[in-house]
């Protein structure tokens, strides 16, 4: 499938070759969707710039499950047939596995345009079919390879994740090994397909690592400088907008708890919906596609208005996104932990070096920092959190109550005379409808919210006889739980 495609392009001021291309406020981490050979060699000029030396170490992870080849320059990758124009969720891949597809596909593409005449043949993500006369073909590795020839510092590294649900916990501790060792200013860019859901994921990770630099290198020298209020840095102190609604503010049930069994939980949820925050759309301060925490919220709203089909697929991409943010607060609580830890092991004949003689207190150089402990060992000495997250992220109330008055009122008014009361039973649903959904704002989506809600309320009133029937035909397929099919079924007269 070729990865490019029209309107790929959702920001303003694009890089040439390179989707969607931004960068975080605040931090040297880069954010984009998969680059043509030319956009790679845009990218990393862009982001040296004048001042970073082209020499120096850039590290760039790559979060995509499906391989890469490059045909005259341009990316395309290998899907399974049911995966085309869709979210890719291919499994446990590993980084040895997509290295080794990787190879396999490029010998196909190699063998196939030999057969072909010259051409390859493919489809974009509308399932429309290319043929491509090639002029060049090279893998991801041998493009990486030859950007290395004028950015010798690069460090190419995947993290295969899927799309809506958290990175393992392995997957965390991959980027974090990767980044131990650098510098606060060197460069760090993530990239997916077209710079959304895997690569705001794997910013907002690379922020975090930051934050444990700046933490542990900085606290105590900013502690010496005089007028300075260091609680004003910390983003432990971010406050949430108090008028955005609980869904929101990630206020979810099994986040609550989560937060009550974490060291600092609050703490831990303000630092993470901070940089949240940072990686998600200008509304929130960030310059990016995609909110992690709000998305949820948005897909919850979607969900109302679907059919059981549709409320099926986006009820497991919601859980899942739900269960991402509980693992990036998590993982927050450990990068806390961690540059509270690294501020206090320091060996003792290095001590003298970096001790404040103002303070006493360390500030090290972040390139020595280091890692006590991985996210995996937090977790196992956390004991509970997996099990927290499998049996509450489906914790949240996916239909709304109909009031049991408003309930009781049109039961009786079809146990009286269902087809009397026809007319009442329809404005009082649509009334019933009104007071519920007064939350959402005018549009289709409140529309098609209050008929959907209209439709099931009707089924669920129906006289016993009718119901079976109705439901038989719905089961049978020859019709749909839609409300006007319904009450055309309930007044249809066949004339004798």
């Amino acid at each position: 499938m070729a990865d490019g495609f029209d309107k790929i392009q959702k920001l303003p001021d694009p890089v040439p070759g390179c989707p969607n291309f931004r960068r975080v406020p605040g931090f040297k981490v880069y954010c984009c969707g998969q680059p043509t050979i030319a956009g790679f060699e845009n990218v990393l000029n862009k982001v040296c710039g004048d001042i970073y030396p082209k020499d120096g170490p850039i590290i760039w992870f790559n979060l995509r499950q499906e391989p890469n080849v490059y045909v005259n320059g341009d990316p395309i990758c290998a899907r399974p047939p049911n995966k085309i124009g869709e979210y890719a969720e291919l499994g446990a891949i590993t980084r040895d596995i997509q290295k080794a597809n990787e190879e396999e596909f490029l010998k196909v593409c190699e063998k196939r345009k030999t057969e072909n005449g010259g051409k390859l043949k493919a489809v974009d993500i509308n399932k429309k079919e290319l043929e491509i006369e090639v002029k060049e073909l090279k893998s991801l590795s041998q493009v990486i390879e030859g950007l290395k020839e004028k950015f010798p510092g690069l460090v190419h590294w995947r993290v295969p994740v899927c799309n809506s649900a958290a990175p393992l916990a392995a997957d965390f501790d991959n980027i974090c090994k990767t980044l131990v060792g650098t510098a606060i200013n060197t460069p760090v860019i993530v990239n997916d397909q077209v710079g959304l859901s895997r690569a705001t994921t794997g910013c907002v990770i690379a922020c975090l690592f930051k934050e444990f630099q700046i933490s542990a290198s900085f606290e105590g020298l900013v502690e010496t400088v005089p007028g300075v209020n260091a609680s004003l840095l910390k983003t432990d102190r971010y406050v949430m907008n108090p008028e955005k609604d609980t869904l929101n503010r990630g206020e979810f049930e099994v986040v609550k708890e989560l937060i009550s069994k974490l060291k600092d939980g609050a703490g831990a949820k303000n630092n993470a919906d901070k940089i949240i925050d940072l990686n998600g759309t200008p509304k929130t301060g960030g310059t990016g596609i995609k909110q992690l925490r709000e998305n949820i919220a948005e897909s919850k709203l979607s969900y109302e208005i679907m059919d059981d089909a549709a409320q099926a697929f986006l009820k497991t991409k919601i859980m899942d996104n739900i269960q991402k943010y509980f693992y990036l607060i998590a993982f927050t609580a450990y990068i806390r932990e961690s540059a509270a830890a690294a501020r206090e092991v320091v060996e003792a004949d290095q001590k003298a070096a970096v001790a404040l003689p103002a303070s006493g207190k360390c500030s090290i150089p972040a390139a020595q920092l280091k890692l006590g402990k991985s996210f995996v060992t937090f977790l196992s000495e956390n004991a509970g959190l997996d099990d927290l997250i499998d049996t509450g992220k489906g914790n949240l109330q996916w239909e709304r109550d109909i009031p049991p008055a408003a309930l009781a009122n049109l039961e009786g008014l079809a146990a009286k005379d269902f087809k009397g009361n026809l007319g009442k039973i329809i404005h009082d649903i649509y009334q019933t409808a009104h007071v519920m959904f007064g939350d959402m704002p005018q549009g289709d989506h409140k529309k098609r919210a209050k008929y959907r809600f209209a439709s099931k309320t009707i089924m669920r009133i129906l006289p016993a006889a009718m119901k079976k029937e109705i439901e038989g035909l719905i089961e049978a397929k020859k019709m749909t739980m839609d409300l006007y099919e319904i009450l055309g079924k309930c007044t249809w007269v066949e004339i004798k």
